[in-house]
């Protein structure tokens, strides 16, 4: 179902965002680097636009989100008003607002003030004005959260492979585990039918693994 174009909130985001959390978590831990961090819910709340309160709350795995699209488009418009500023580190005005996202003062001032209902094309050109992503101003606020930390979960995966491409160069079992991609075949060896499927996979890679030897401490 859809209401004025916009995906009726289901229990979906809720459920991306858990995986979501849950991976960031994961890659934190191996990384070393603390769950403070990664869920600062300060930044989390300017890179989502969900208000700190709802993200404290859906972090927590407590239900939280504001379900009407107008009031949602609200609170994220405001909120990029007060985050996403003029080089002059002031609020753009609303004629200002109006001129670049192409419509007129009064129906910029109707949109901010609440007093007009938004059309997608409203946000898409408020989007665009803010350099923003698609959907930045109408995601359900789970969704809107899962998108942000996936963002975090890209800068720790880069993290994490800058990390072992240093080891690999530095140990040869490693380089061949990284260039081979000998860990994913072995997980997809768990995954075949017969145990004589596995043996020949596991026979493979023991002949492949010794023929690298780490070197002596």
């Amino acid at each position: 179902m859809a209401e004025d174009g916009f995906e009726v909130p289901g229990a979906a985001a809720t459920v991306l965002l858990s995986a979501v959390v849950a991976r960031v978590a994961a890659l934190a831990d191996r990384l070393g680097v603390p769950h403070a961090e990664v869920f600062a819910t300060g930044r989390l709340s300017v890179a989502s636009g969900v208000p700190e309160s709802v993200v404290k709350a859906l972090l927590s795995g407590r239900p939280a989100g504001e379900p009407d699209v107008q009031a949602r488009f609200l609170q994220r418009l405001d909120l990029l008003r007060r985050t996403r500023l003029k080089p002059n580190g002031r609020k753009y005005t609303q004629q200002e607002i109006a001129d670049g996202a192409g419509m007129s003062r009064q129906q910029a001032g109707a949109l901010i003030n609440g007093d007009r209902r938004p059309t997608m094309e409203h946000c898409d050109a408020l989007q665009r004005f803010f350099r923003v992503h698609a959907g930045f101003l109408t995601a359900e606020d789970p969704e809107a959260l899962a998108g942000a930390l996936q963002h975090t979960e890209q800068e720790l995966l880069q993290k994490l492979a800058a990390r072992e491409a240093a080891a690999a160069a530095e140990d040869p079992l490693e380089r061949l585990l990284q260039d081979h991609g000998v860990r994913g075949i072995a997980w997809r060896a768990a995954q075949l039918p017969t145990d004589q499927h596995r043996d020949k996979v596991a026979e493979w890679l023991d002949m492949l693994l010794e023929s690298v030897k780490r070197p002596e401490s």
